[in-house]
């Protein structure tokens, strides 16, 4: 059941029953430019992004005034620039929490409560605001103290449509055109007079150049000028001998998955949040508002195959140097390690079952794990995708009869023969623990 009450009375009541200690109870209207520092005090808001909050609230203050006027084309297209808006992003400002978002969540939610499953997730819905409703309402970054009954009931599984994910490259290069073009072009405008490209020298006539060589040839008593020793260059340093294959490559750490939900637009996967122990401000992390930690957002395909409330709070081995991909509008920063039955070529791999690599429970989250004898070097940033180096050394990833998580060098040509190293070398944190799964033995694992 939504709020029923006027909008902005609805949120004030809201914002005070959440936020009793920034927000006064006396006041009689919500003073919401001032509110998000106060709301969320541990997160910092630059210059920029507090005056995206204040342009969010106009905005909202205009889809307000057009539903008390009934300006149902007014409302489409206030509801199409939200929706928009929020394909890319978690929040209204990309990850960060604000009283704008909560703004939305008083005025819209009761809209959304009316709306059929079509209007929802149908060809033409909402989906974005729809999941954002949901997400606002029930998210920790939030905690807002709203009744169950009070809540818009959601159903994440019931999705009609599936819109084509948006790539934010695309996107921000769109963007970047229309910038461009909206400003004014120099071409065309006249060169002043006198400030033109120089005109290059004209060349000497060629009878001219006879005869100046004529003259030069006939001075006497002149030495000539002795021809300058031409200093021998140093020869180039070899390049250094290329490093012998190896799947250290790959980046492998123990990552806390500290929740995980199913994905608003795709049935075989979950969206989970993952402490990988990146430093604050990395590349493809963000800022887990309720626990302080820097995180990855990560989607696996084990939906149907794992329960969901085992993936919550757990530790996983995780692989954080794939390349960030796009999967049904959210963004995939990493891998988490799971093996299932090997199977024949042409039959299902994903069919289960399905278990995860289990890494001590008391590793630390962003604890290197290496296979035994293959440690050598540091991992690459980013893998290069169109060097599959991913492709070349999985296959050799397997578990033993002892349920061992370990790299088969037999099963990767590409490090075959290597002297020294172990046929199979055993997947350890740096503290020597071996990483294991539950009951699958000589399973894939990827």
């Amino acid at each position: 059941m939504a709020i029923n009450s006027a909008p902005e009375t609805s949120l004030l009541s809201l914002l005070y029953r959440s936020y009793p200690n920034a927000v006064s109870p006396d006041a009689t209207e919500p003073d919401l430019q001032t509110a998000t520092p106060k709301i969320f005090p541990q997160t910092n808001f630059s210059v920029a992004e507090e005056a995206d909050i204040k342009q969010w609230l106009n905005t909202i203050s205009g889809l307000q005034t057009a539903l008390v006027k009934d300006d149902k084309e007014l409302v489409s297209t206030i509801l199409t620039q939200i929706n928009s808006h929020l394909a890319t992003r978690t929040t209204l400002l990309g990850a960060k929490p604000s009283v704008a978002d909560i703004s939305v969540y008083a005025l819209v939610a009761p809209i959304v409560e009316k709306w059929t499953p079509e209007e929802r997730t149908g060809e033409k819905g909402y989906h974005h605001i729809v999941r954002h409703i949901d997400f606002v309402q029930n998210g920790q970054i939030f905690a807002l103290r709203i009744p169950d009954e009070e809540k818009i009931a959601i159903d994440l599984n019931d999705v009609r449509f599936v819109p084509k994910p948006i790539d934010p490259k695309e996107e921000k290069e769109r963007k970047k055109k229309e910038k461009a073009a909206a400003q004014t072009p120099d071409a065309g405008k006249p060169l002043v007079v006198g400030r033109g490209k120089p005109e290059a020298a004209p060349k000497a006539k060629e009878g001219e150049a006879k005869d100046a060589a004529a003259a030069g040839a006939k001075g006497e008593g002149k030495p000539k000028k002795e021809k300058k020793e031409k200093k021998e260059k140093p020869a180039k340093a070899a390049p250094a001998p290329a490093a012998p294959p190896s799947p250290s490559v790959i980046d492998l750490r123990v990552g806390h998955i500290l929740r995980a939900v199913n994905h608003p637009n795709a049935d075989s996967l979950y969206v989970s949040t993952i402490d990988c122990g990146d430093a604050p401000g990395t590349e493809n992390t963000s800022l887990d508002e309720a626990t302080g930690k820097t995180v990855r957002t990560v989607c696996s395909g084990l939906n149907g195959l794992i329960p969901l409330p085992e993936m919550q709070d757990r530790k996983i081995v995780a692989v954080c140097n794939l390349k960030p991909v796009t999967m049904r509008g959210i963004k995939s920063c990493a891998m988490v390690l799971a093996a299932s039955p090997r199977v024949a070529e042409g039959e299902d791999s994903h069919a289960g079952p399905v278990e995860l690599v289990m890494p001590p429970a008391d590793a630390p989250a962003g604890e290197r794990i290496c296979f035994d004898g293959w440690s050598e070097g540091e991992p690459e940033k980013v893998l290069n995708p169109k060097k599959k180096v991913w492709e070349t050394y999985q296959p050799g990833f397997t578990t033993t009869d002892d349920l061992e998580v370990a790299f088969d060098m037999s099963a990767v040509p590409a490090v075959q023969g290597q002297e020294g190293k172990p046929a199979l070398g055993k997947l350890k944190t740096a503290s020597g623990v071996i990483c294991v799964v539950k009951t699958l033995k000589g399973a894939a694992v990827r």
